[in-house]
């Protein structure tokens, strides 16, 4: 099976191994004796990864704002939604398949990852720029006097991607549970009456679509 596969020009999805051994131009990638050390250049790539372990190996991507991206002032927003709207987006996205227990069928399912894929995302391609203005500007309501928690989520992506990609692949024999499909922006007031976050009802999500 090819490693490197692309749903059309808008996400780029590669497994772990061949992102490490064939790195995208603009990044490089140090080996250390306990695993990788991934480069990047930031002025043009995003990359919102925590560094993780696969096949024994460590990854560290440097200068990575971790998948949940935290804010606390305009001037970090701007930043960030600046770099969002600007750069290529790198995420880790796993594949998965669910556990049972025979011990204890009511216990809650268990996920073992089975593969693990840097996905890419053209932030400044008109119709992913567009999708992810609209989105911040509908879930945003107020960034000075509110905190809050947006989600941009690629599950249904990942999924349509796996369908007309690993059609012929183990992988699909499980159906895979695509485990941190999506990026996470958190904006934290120091308004003294935040009622919306403390009650929960600053959480939103949207969904990008790349067809």
């Amino acid at each position: 099976m090819p490693v490197n596969k692309q749903s059309g020009s808008r996400m780029r999805v590669t497994e772990v191994e061949e992102f490490v051994r064939n790195p995208p131009p603009g990044f490089s990638v140090e080996t250390l004796g306990s695993g990788y050390r991934v480069r990047c250049n930031e002025e043009k790539s995003l990359v919102l990864i925590d560094d993780f372990q696969s096949c024994g190996k460590k990854f560290v991507f440097h200068n990575s704002l971790g998948r949940k991206v935290k804010m606390h002032n305009l001037w970090e927003y701007s930043s960030t939604r600046k770099s969002l709207l600007s750069k290529e987006i790198y995420l880790l996205i796993s594949a998965c398949k669910e556990q049972s227990s025979v011990s204890n069928k009511k216990a809650a399912r268990e996920l073992s990852v089975v593969k693990q894929y840097v996905v890419c995302i053209d932030g400044n391609e008109p119709f992913t720029k567009w999708q992810l203005e609209r989105g911040m500007d509908g879930t945003i309501s107020s960034v000075t006097g509110e905190s809050y928690r947006v989600d941009i989520d690629l599950t249904e992506e990942m999924e349509s991607w796996a369908a007309k990609n690993l059609i012929s692949d183990d992988l699909m024999k499980v159906k895979p549970v695509w485990r941190d499909a999506s990026f996470t922006l958190k904006y934290y007031s120091d308004a003294l009456f935040d009622f919306p976050h403390w009650l929960g009802f600053s959480k939103r999500i949207f969904k990008l679509r790349m067809t």
